[in-house]
C-alpha cells in the first residue's frame, strides 16, 4: 500500500518551509518586481515554438534558489521532487515540461545582463521606505567574508581569478567581502558592494552611504575613515570603535574612562544592528561560499539575497499590515 493510499496525505501538520512560503508569498511585491523584469523579458518568437515560461514562475524559482540555496541543476530537480515548490511558482503536477537548468540559468544571465538583481534590491527598498520602514538617518556600515573554494581542481587549474585571500586573525581565507550599509534604526540593508577579499573595509566606506544621513557608525577597521579624500564630501557624523588594544588599557575608575567605555558600549549595541542581514544569508539562506566564478555575479546574487533578507526581517510587519 502506497503513502497516499493509506491516506498519509490527510495529515495537516504544516512545517517550516510551507509556513515560510506562505509568509514570503505575502511580503514579496511581486507585481512591481514582475513590471521590472518584463520589458527585458524575452517574448514567443515569430517561428512559434514552446512559448516561454511566465516570467513570476522564473522569479519565483530565482528566489526559491536564494532562500533554499540551490544551484540550477538542484532546482530542476526539486522542481521534479517538491511538489510545495511547484505549488508555490504556479506549476502544476501535470505539467508536460518543467522548467530544466538551462532555462533557470538563462534567466539569471538575464537578470545580471541588465543589472536587475541591483533593481530588484532597489524595487524592495522603495517599498519598504513608503511604508515607512526604511529611515535612513544614520547608517552602520561593516562588512563581512563570503568564502570560495581555494582548490586548482578544475578545468583552468587556477582558483577564482578576480578573488583573493586575506588573514583575519591567525587564519587565511580566500573569496569576496560584502561590504553593506544598513539602517541604523531599522537594520535594513540600503547598499551592498562585493569586492575581493584582500580590500580593506575602509576603502569602501564613501560607497556605502546614501548621502541622507546624519550619523555614519562603524567598527574599527574604519580608524581613519574621515582623513580619506572619498569621504570629504560626506556631510555626516562619523561614529567609529576604538581600537581593542586601547580599550582595553581604558582607566574606568576615573570619570573621564568610565565615560569613554559607556560611550563604546553604546556605539556597539547600535552597530549590532549590521549583524542581522548577514545572520540572515548566511544561516537562514546558507549562502556561506560564493556559487559563481567572478565578482560581478556573486555581487548580483547578493544584491538579491539581501533584498529578500530585508523582507524577512520585516515580515511580521507586513504581514500585519497585509492581514489587517
Amino acid at each position: 500500500m502506497s503513502l497516499s493510499e493509506s491516506g498519509f496525505e490527510r495529515k495537516t501538520k504544516k512545517t517550516r518551509k510551507p509556513k515560510f512560503l506562505d509568509e514570503m508569498e505575502l511580503v514579496v511585491p511581486w507585481a512591481e518586481l514582475v513590471a521590472l523584469i518584463a520589458p527585458h523579458a524575452s517574448a514567443r518568437g515569430t517561428q512559434g515554438g514552446r512559448p516561454p515560461f511566465p516570467v513570476q514562475t522564473m522569479l519565483r524559482i530565482h528566489f526559491l534558489q536564494q532562500w533554499f540555496n540551490l544551484s540550477d541543476p538542484a532546482m530542476e530537480e526539486a522542481l521534479y521532487d517538491t511538489p510545495m515548490f511547484r505549488e508555490f511558482v504556479g506549476l502544476d503536477a501535470g505539467e508536460d515540461n518543467l522548467p530544466d537548468e538551462s532555462t533557470i540559468l538563462r534567466f539569471r544571465h538575464l537578470l545580471e545582463a541588465h543589472d536587475l538583481s541591483l533593481q530588484i534590491q532597489a524595487t524592495v527598498n522603495a517599498t519598504l521606505t513608503a511604508k515607512g520602514l526604511l529611515l535612513k538617518s544614520g547608517t552602520v556600515v561593516d562588512a563581512t567574508l563570503i568564502a570560495a573554494p581555494s582548490s586548482t581542481k578544475n578545468s583552468s587549474g587556477e582558483r577564482n581569478p578576480e578573488l583573493h585571500q586575506t588573514k583575519k586573525g591567525n587564519q587565511w581565507h580566500f573569496g569576496m567581502k560584502a561590504h553593506i550599509g544598513v539602517d541604523a534604526e531599522s537594520g535594513l540593508v540600503h547598499t551592498v558592494v562585493g569586492t575581493a577579499a584582500n580590500v580593506n573595509d575602509v576603502t569602501q566606506a564613501s560607497a556605502l552611504v546614501h548621502g541622507e544621513e546624519t550619523d555614519v557608525f562603524a567598527d574599527a577597521g574604519y580608524q581613519g575613515v574621515t582623513k580619506r579624500e572619498e569621504t570629504q564630501g560626506i556631510n555626516a557624523n562619523w561614529h567609529v570603535a576604538m581600537r581593542p588594544g586601547k580599550r582595553k588599557v581604558l582607566n574606568k575608575s576615573t570619570h573621564m574612562g568610565a565615560i569613554m567605555d559607556k560611550l563604546e558600549k553604546t556605539k556597539a549595541s547600535i552597530r549590532a544592528k549590521v549583524e542581522h542581514p548577514f545572520r540572515v544569508i548566511k544561516r537562514q539562506f546558507g549562502h556561506v561560499k560564493v556559487r559563481y566564478r567572478g565578482l560581478s555575479k556573486n555581487t548580483a546574487q547578493l544584491h538579491t539575497l539581501f533584498a529578500l533578507s530585508n523582507l524577512w526581517m520585516v515580515r511580521r510587519t507586513l504581514l500585519r499590515e497585509a492581514r489587517g
